[in-house]
């Protein structure tokens, strides 16, 4: 049977996993199609992740892992946070007076936004916290400084 290697284009069912056992991401589950009231009575199972091994869409590291492997093998890989979202960059989170946020924007805690660097380019924050004066943004990936674990099955080589 053929292995994966760089190069091929793979489909993959995955789940992460934080330290602490729960799950971030997955592949594995179940979209609901009920366009009336979300019931679940249309739901489909997930398709896998598609990626070709070593384009870099990726962390460098699942692309590895999924290497050598023949479909319907499986493998666990354990990812340290410098390899996957790096270190948490206090640099990444500023405090802004509310009166800069754009007009109509209620700031909430948990809450995602897009702002806009001088040169144009667009930058997604997360809003850690409002005061009745300040909001603090965070623009640090929400898994930065945390190390990572996949449960990966190549399903097949395209």
């Amino acid at each position: 049977m053929a292995q994966a290697k760089n190069g091929d284009k793979v489909r993959v069912h995955y789940t992460g996993r934080l330290d602490d056992g729960s799950i971030f991401d997955s592949s594995e589950g179940f979209v609901d199609e009920c366009e009336s009231d979300g019931c679940g009575c249309h739901s489909r199972p997930t398709e896998p992740m598609e990626f070709v091994i070593g384009d870099g869409n990726l962390i460098p590291k699942f692309e590895q892992a999924v290497i050598g492997l023949e479909p319907g093998q499986r493998i666990e890989v354990k990812i340290a946070s410098e390899d996957a979202y790096g270190p948490r960059a206090d640099e990444m989170v500023a405090v802004i007076e509310r009166s800069e946020l754009p007009e109509g924007v209620v700031p909430e805690e948990g809450q995602q936004m897009e702002v806009v660097l001088q040169d144009g380019t667009p930058l997604p924050v997360l809003i850690t916290e409002v005061t009745d004066t300040t909001v603090t943004l965070d623009a640090n990936h929400p898994l930065a400084g945390r190390d990572l674990s996949f449960d990966i099955k190549l399903m097949e080589i395209l």
